[in-house]
């Protein structure tokens, strides 16, 4: 006889192994870049039109609204690059077995909200 299986999982109460996380993390912060390249050119274009738009630039980006935005996106990027990195050594075959998966996704992890926490204490 067979154990009934679930109609609907609830996807908040499994937990998932940490390579599953990081892969999950590389989407949303991939969608997030995506999401805000727009941000992304406009700023660029405003700190390139002249001095005085720099300037005001600038001091916009002192209010922390703006931080946090900026610290966002910078976590975003910071983690799709890390992953990205790992996502392509496995491609190689570089890190399948368990272990070296489970170690790659921990430094990924690490070194995206490490980087990130040390370039936001520099900002603020």
């Amino acid at each position: 006889m067979s154990k009934a299986r679930p109609k609907h999982l609830n996807l908040f109460q499994i937990r998932q192994p940490v390579p599953a996380i990081v892969s999950i993390l590389h989407r949303i912060s991939g969608a997030l870049l995506f999401l805000f390249l727009w941000l992304f050119l406009a700023v660029l274009q405003r700190s390139l039109a002249s001095p005085e738009s720099f300037d005001a630039l600038k001091s916009s980006f002192g209010h922390p609204l703006a931080k946090l935005v900026a610290l966002g996106l910078l976590w975003a990027y910071l983690h799709h690059s890390f992953a990205g990195i790992r996502h392509l050594g496995l491609d190689l075959r570089f890190g399948i077995e368990l272990p070296k998966a489970r170690a790659t996704s921990y430094a990924v992890l690490v070194l995206g909200f490490g980087l990130t926490f040390a370039i936001g204490v520099m900002l603020w």
